[in-house]
């Protein structure tokens, strides 16, 4: 009869302990799981992309539900444990006892909360789970929001880009010198903070923290030192994590700064282990990832009764941060008898420094360009002599003999012990025994080896090790699939659609057979705008298809209330409309007015119930729905142009006009934003929108691709016209030739990378027949789907249907 192993925490380490222990003897324990959240194991790692929208919740999940079946794995999920009675060998959750032979605690961390006055307010969180993740991106929702951040490292700046790439104003309070201290020096910390600042995030370094000051029971802002006062709506502590070492201690086992434990991950009760960020081994406590999988290992022959020993082994750090690549290694501190090796680069952002100290490498950091980062590291691990190689040494092992090499050369003279997976230690001599058994595609060498498949950033060289091992045979990877339900990608599933002549969901599922026959939150929204772009004539919207946002018609608050925008043709109004919108705001008690950036009025905080009726009345004075949360057009945003501006060389507004009242209401793979500027002294910010119009005196410039989010990118130009006419067809055009090409959830700048810009300009611009035909599709499109939303909710009968509409679970962010 197997043994009992109760596991207190589903987290990364004591998943991959859970793994080991299955893949060496799977019947060797009837296991139960605790977590008190309610659910399994993801990747902690990966919740900064799920915040910035690069990647869902569903993508980062290591252990489903179906794994723990699988694997016969009892899950007590949502459950706490209240505590743990040694004499008779039992866990006892909120739900009940359970008794156990082993006990495995992996109870991580908790945050450390500053004390500061009003810390406890409603809106002051940490940034540990998937929850606070969930809060970061609510707030995303709100127009205009503010969010401050407490704590210039790692987990700081995280937040911080996420939430900027959400559209929020983010001010980052780091009480040090410069950011990410203990991974950085001085001037590579400087890049970093320069690299935020031009992505729009504020940066206040040397700046000591005060007092959190609220406003019924709700934070409002941040008092400094000095004084200065930072508004926000949101703020998140991001200063450390604490060992996590109440229900230890309540046990009566030996805790120090965390649950103590001996080289086989024993604590003070043999038949008790611990591992991960709550173990104290050797006095030093854990936060990377790699430690904590090397104590997984440790776990795992410890409870099958094998010899193992935990060793805490030097670690390198390689993080990436807004898009920034940063390395570190060893000590980088200034000392006698130490000297600096360092490379600028100005133009690419680039800045390398190597410490050394009796001709060998004790420290390397690295911003910018950190591909060699995993060389340098195996130099300070194995202390190698560099007196030879000094002279090119900051270059790289592409010019370790003194003249540069083929890169893929320099991978494959790496050493078999050279590491190339510092999260899961793995060396190159583990991926190329895999590759040797049969591992020939990186998804392979991942399940087999665990490389690449933690933090991600050594993906780039376990494919340069796959491509040296295998030669000719060597396939590229092929591009991810849509999501869990289907083998096929975005742009597979578009031209099968188009190919087949697919008209439905039900006959996508059918016909490309998908692996479940309602599909899920990531591919429905995808599937339901292909097939409205594609077949305008045969499909019909499905609402529940469609994100939280966009099913209600508005963007949800944090609080649980909505915002209402009317849209303003041009960012022009008058007074009827302002009357009407105060007179709104009156009658419904809206507790916030904002002017928006994209010159328009933001009635926030209007209950879902008074939703159909607060748009009626701005129907009734001639308003419609802005769409602003709709995957569709925002705005187009205009200068004063030749009516007023003495610089104006062109009617920038009423063309501003005519494109926003030809292309509202039509839906598009992502939110798409215009601007026309009257005269290149571009008022109107035209150089950084999905599309650009800058007038000239003989006509307008054309610009497409441009962004001002997390990713600053300038238009590229497409076209210079001299007709307004000719601006608006191939504007339509663009839009057009974007719908129909484009994969979901791609902003243009990000297709256009893909499919590039001559293509892009032989379709519309030198082929005037294709550009007529793509403005007939996007019209008879607009023939059909350019309806003002709540006009058709004005009934009664309409309002009575809204809230169940409102209240659809399909709760995938954006």
């Amino acid at each position: 009869m197997a043994q009992k192993l109760v596991i207190v925490g589903a987290g990364m380490a004591s998943g991959r302990a859970l793994e080991h222990l299955l893949e060496a003897q799977a019947d060797a324990y009837d296991v139960t799981l605790f977590n008190a959240e309610p659910r399994g194991n993801y990747n902690r790692l990966m919740l900064s992309p799920v915040l910035s929208g690069d990647k869902t919740y569903a993508e980062i999940v290591t252990h489903d539900a179906e794994w723990y079946e699988a694997h016969g794995v009892t899950c007590r999920f949502g459950e706490k444990v209240i505590s743990i009675d040694r004499a008779r060998k039992v866990v006892v959750g909120e739900n009940g006892e359970v008794p156990y032979d082993k006990l495995l605690l992996g109870t991580g961390s908790t945050p450390f909360m500053i004390p500061l006055p009003g810390h406890d307010l409603e809106g002051v969180i940490a940034y540990r789970d998937l929850e606070d993740t969930e809060r970061m991106m609510q707030l995303g929702a709100v127009s205009g929001a503010k969010a401050v951040v407490i704590g210039g490292g790692l987990l700081g700046l995280e937040a911080a880009a996420g939430m900027a790439a959400q559209g929020v104003d983010v001010t980052v309070v780091h009480i040090m010198g410069h950011l990410m201290e203990r991974q950085l020096d001085e001037a590579a910390g400087y890049l970093l903070r320069k690299a935020l600042v031009d992505k729009g995030i504020t940066v206040l370094c040397k700046a000591n923290s005060r007092e959190i000051r609220g406003e019924n029971g709700k934070v409002r802002a941040l008092m400094l030192d000095d004084g200065t006062e930072l508004p926000c709506d949101l703020l998140v502590m991001a200063v450390g994590i604490r060992p996590h070492v109440a229900l230890a201690k309540a046990a009566d086992l030996a805790v120090g700064r965390g649950v103590q434990v001996d080289d086989a991950m024993q604590t003070s009760d043999a038949d008790i282990l611990a591992l991960g960020e709550c173990v104290e081994h050797g006095g030093a406590i854990f936060g990377l990832v790699a430690p904590l999988y090397d104590q997984a290992k440790v776990v795992a022959k410890t409870l099958l009764g094998q010899p193992a020993a935990f060793v805490n082994k030097e670690v390198s750090t390689k993080l990436k941060v807004t898009g920034c690549d940063l390395f570190s290694a060893g000590d980088f501190a200034e000392g006698e008898g130490r000297e600096d090796i360092v490379f600028r680069d100005p133009a690419r952002g680039v800045y390398k420094r190597l410490v050394l100290e009796n001709n060998r490498i004790i420290g390397a950091v690295m911003y910018g360009d950190t591909a060699d980062g995993t060389w340098f590291y195996n130099h300070i691990k194995d202390r190698t002599d560099i007196s030879e190689m000094r002279d090119t040494l900051i270059f790289g092992p592409a010019f370790a003999g003194g003249s540069p090499v083929d890169p893929m050369a320099a991978v494959a003279a790496l050493p078999r012990d050279a590491e190339i997976c510092g999260c899961n230690g793995i060396c190159k001599g583990t991926i190329v025994d895999a590759i040797g058994a049969g591992a020939i595609d990186l998804g392979k060498v991942r399940a087999v080896t665990k490389a690449s498949g933690s933090c991600g950033t050594c993906t780039g060289l376990v494919e340069q090790v796959l491509a040296v091992s295998l030669g000719d045979a060597y396939a590229a990877p092929a591009a991810q699939p849509m999501c869990g339900c289907t083998d096929l990608t975005h742009e597979d599933v578009r031209r099968l659609i188009k190919a087949s002549e697919l008209k439905s969901m039900p006959g996508v599922w059918q016909e490309l057979g998908w692996k479940t026959s309602c599909g899920c939150h990531s591919c429905r929204p995808a599937l339901n705008f292909y097939l409205l772009a594609d077949w305008p004539d045969d499909y019909a919207d499905d609402p529940q298809s469609r994100f939280v946002n966009e099913r209600n018609h508005a963007n949800i608050q944090k609080d649980g209330t909505y915002s209402v925008v009317p849209r303003m043709w041009g960012g022009i109004t008058n007074a009827a409309e302002l009357r009407a919108i105060a007179d709104a705001a009156d009658k419904y008690k809206v507790p916030t007015v904002k002017v928006t950036g994209g010159q328009r009025i933001d009635l926030l905080g209007v209950k879902k119930a008074d939703l159909p009726y607060i748009w009626a009345d701005l129907n009734a004075a001639g308003m419609v729905s802005g769409h602003a949360y709709a995957k569709g057009l925002r705005t187009v945003k205009t200068c004063v142009g030749t009516d007023h501006c003495r610089f104006g060389t062109q009617d920038s507004t009423g063309l501003g006009i005519k494109l926003e009242q030809r292309l509202w209401g039509s839906w598009t793979p992502h939110k798409v934003k215009l601007a026309v500027s009257g005269c290149p002294r571009n008022c109107a910010e035209a150089t950084c929108k999905d599309v650009g119009i800058i007038c000239v005196d003989s006509g307008f410039e054309i610009g497409v691709g441009g962004a001002a989010g997390m990713d600053l990118k300038e238009i590229q130009p497409l076209a210079k016209v001299a007709t307004e006419a000719e601006a608006i067809e191939l504007t339509v055009a663009f839009v057009q030739l974007y719908r129909e090409h484009a994969k979901y959830l791609d902003r243009p700048y990000k297709w256009l990378a893909k499919v590039g810009l001559d293509w892009v300009r032989a379709q519309i611009v030198a082929d005037k027949a294709q550009r007529a035909a793509l403005v007939a599709r996007f019209d008879h499109s607009q023939t059909i789907y350019q309806i003002d939303p709540w006009d058709a909710l004005s009934s009664a009968e309409a309002k009575r249907a809204f809230a169940p509409l409102a209240d659809l679970t399909l709760e995938a962010a954006e």
